[in-house]
């Protein structure tokens, strides 16, 4: 009898371990990827992982990261989530003309902007299949864009590894209309593991310089912020990029809480005529890695852009903030220091 239970209890770990083996060998982990970069060899790289410029906890909360996590979980306030349908418009993307600049917003951190005649996609996920399923539940009414309806596209930009910032499903389906990539360190293993022709992907290091696309230039810049796409943490690099074309500057952000960086970004380049920055999903407890709202002001303030339109909001709960409170935080700094604000709805196309 013994040795029946023992063997039914060896039968159903064994089953759980080859679901589990099952599950993480899926694509979107990238466990199977092949290391095509010697990400090592970057100044960024240090004590088996890459660092931030400056010393960054993750968390900074009183309490201890278990518990935070737990009532993050468990607690689930209604103002995290909209009462009502998110108000976006569907745009046929496909026919907006690529002789003026503009951009349109997917909601949270995906966008796509036009610069220069040329179509730049910044950080698409607008698909969501297992297992990213699991962890992104889009507010009602944001998910109307698919991949189908992306267009051609001259540069895709991926910031970091994130799954709220880089979906394999997105990316596996527009991959044929992706002319050149732009990704950090490490960042390249995964896309070629999902279809892509290394040809194509410019993998940067901080102040790394391409020009993906003539005349196109882009540059990699820091961000403040970590990487993980399962457990082990900081083994590809997280960025920001300037993108520079036909005389006119764009910041793409990324993800990050504030430092020097932008002042610096300032010095360096000059007013840039538009900043893509980071507005949500802050909380005290991660004050370092995310932009809180006294930071985004401070953030506004040392970039000084021509215009600014704020992302990383309005689509996912990944923080307790109400969900609808980094619209009013970006309105608010706007009107105080009149700052020329784009933000706009979902789908929107907004001349810049």
């Amino acid at each position: 009898m013994k040795m029946k239970t023992l063997l039914i209890t060896f039968g159903i770990l064994l089953l759980l371990a080859a679901i589990a083996c099952a599950v993480l060998c899926h694509p979107a982990f990238g466990l199977l990827r092949k290391h095509t970069t010697n990400v090592e060899q970057s100044a960024n790289w240090r004590n088996g992982q890459f660092r931030n410029q400056v010393p960054t906890p993750q968390f900074t909360g009183n309490t201890s990261m278990v518990l935070t996590m737990w009532k993050f979980l468990t607690e689930r306030g209604n103002s995290r989530f909209p009462s009502d349908t998110i108000r976006a418009l569907k745009t046929d993307l496909n026919s907006i003309p690529t002789d003026s600049d503009w951009t349109v917003w997917f909601g949270h951190s995906s966008y796509l902007f036009c610069v220069g005649g040329m179509r730049v996609l910044v950080d698409p996920v607008l698909k969501l299949e297992f297992p990213a399923s699991l962890m992104l539940k889009p507010f009602a009414g944001t998910d109307i864009y698919r991949p189908e309806d992306i267009p051609d596209i001259d540069l895709l930009i991926i910031t970091h590894e994130h799954w709220d910032h880089m979906d394999y499903a997105t990316l596996r389906d527009i991959r044929q209309r992706v002319k050149r990539v732009v990704c950090p360190l490490g960042i390249a293993d995964y896309l070629i593991h999902w279809g892509y022709q290394p040809d194509i992907i410019f993998e940067l290091d901080w102040y790394d310089v391409c020009q993906p696309i003539s005349p196109m230039t882009v540059t990699c810049l820091p961000s403040r912020h970590f990487s993980n796409r399962l457990i082990t943490r900081n083994q590809t690099l997280w960025a920001s990029f300037m993108v520079e074309n036909n005389g006119r500057k764009v910041y793409v952000g990324g993800d990050g809480g504030y430092d020097k960086r932008f002042s610096e970004i300032r010095e360096n380049f000059g007013q840039v005529d538009l900043a893509f920055l980071e507005n949500g999903q802050y909380n005290d407890n991660w004050a370092f890695i995310h932009t809180t709202p006294a930071d985004l002001e401070k953030v506004i303030i040392d970039l000084d852009a021509k215009q600014v339109f704020t992302v990383h909001h309005d689509k996912f709960a990944l923080a307790q903030h109400a969900w609808n409170e980094p619209d009013s935080v970006a309105h608010s700094i706007a009107a105080k220091h009149t700052i020329n604000l784009l933000d706009q709805p979902i789908g929107t196309v907004v001349k810049f």
